[in-house]
C-alpha cells in the first residue's frame, strides 16, 4: 500500500462553502444536471458545479512541484490523469517538465473545450470505469484527482484495477470524511459523488481492489 499525499488539500480548503444553502437549493435537479458533465456543470451557475472553471495562472503550481519531485518525473516520463476535466494540472506540469509525455482521460467533451492550446492535443473521451487503451506499465504515473468517488462500487474496482495495471506509480485523490459533522457536510455539498466511504473504508478498497499506490483524502470540514 502506498502513502498518504498532501498534494491538494490546500486548494480544496481555499474555497468556502455554504453546505445548507446547496442542500435546500431544489438539490435533486442539480444533481441531475451536475451529472450530465456538460456546460452546466463546468461553466453555468454554481448550484450545477464549479459556477466557471477556468484556468488560473499559477493555481496548480505547488501541485504540480510536488508531484513531478514526489514521483522524479523528468524528460520523457509519461504521465496519465484519469478524469482530468480540463486539465489544468497536466497543464502545469507541462509548464515545470515541458518535456512530460502526457494523455488526459475524461467523460466531458465541454471540458476539453476548455482546455489550454498546450493540453487539447493529449486529451482523449475515456470512461475511468472501462479497460484502457493502454499497455501494462505505460504510464511512469497514473493520476486521477476528484473523480472515483464518482463511481459506483464495482465500477471502482475496474478503475482502480486499470490504474494500477497501467502505471508503475499511482495517486489518486477523492472526497472522504472522518467524521459524522463531515459526512452532513460531504452529503449537502456533493451533486456528483456515489461513494461516501469513510477514510478507513477507502484504503480497505484500495487493498481489496489490488491499487497500491499513494492516496489523499479531500474534507468538507
Amino acid at each position: 500500500m502506498g502513502q498518504l499525499r498532501n498534494f491538494a488539500t490546500s486548494l480544496h480548503q481555499a474555497t468556502r462553502r455554504d453546505y445548507l444553502a446547496r442542500m435546500v437549493d431544489d438539490k435533486v435537479t442539480c444533481m441531475q444536471m451536475a451529472k450530465r458533465y456538460d456546460e452546466h456543470y463546468w461553466d453555468g451557475d454554481r448550484r450545477f458545479g464549479y459556477g466557471g472553471h477556468r484556468y488560473m495562472p499559477g493555481r496548480w503550481r505547488a501541485a504540480a512541484e510536488a508531484i513531478i519531485s514526489t514521483y522524479h518525473l523528468g524528460p520523457g516520463s509519461k504521465v496519465l490523469d484519469v478524469g482530468c476535466g480540463k486539465g489544468f494540472l497536466l497543464h502545469e506540469m507541462l509548464l515545470l517538465e515541458p518535456m512530460l509525455r502526457i494523455v488526459g482521460m475524461d467523460i466531458s467533451k465541454h471540458a476539453f473545450t476548455g482546455a489550454t492550446d498546450i493540453v487539447k492535443p493529449h486529451l482523449r473521451i475515456q470512461h475511468a470505469q472501462t479497460e484502457y487503451p493502454f499497455s501494462d506499465n505505460e504510464f511512469d504515473l497514473v493520476i486521477s484527482l476528484g473523480t472515483l468517488h464518482n463511481l459506483r462500487l464495482f465500477e471502482l474496482k475496474v478503475a482502480l484495477s486499470e490504474i494500477e495495471r497501467v502505471g508503475r506509480q499511482g495517486y489518486v485523490m477523492l472526497e472522504s470524511y472522518r467524521n459524522e459533522q463531515e459526512l452532513f457536510n460531504l452529503q449537502c455539498w456533493a451533486l456528483t459523488c456515489e461513494s461516501f466511504f469513510d477514510q478507513d473504508e477507502w484504503i480497505w478498497l484500495y487493498q481489496e481492489f489490488g491499487y497500491s499506490g499513494d492516496y489523499e483524502f479531500i474534507y468538507f470540514e
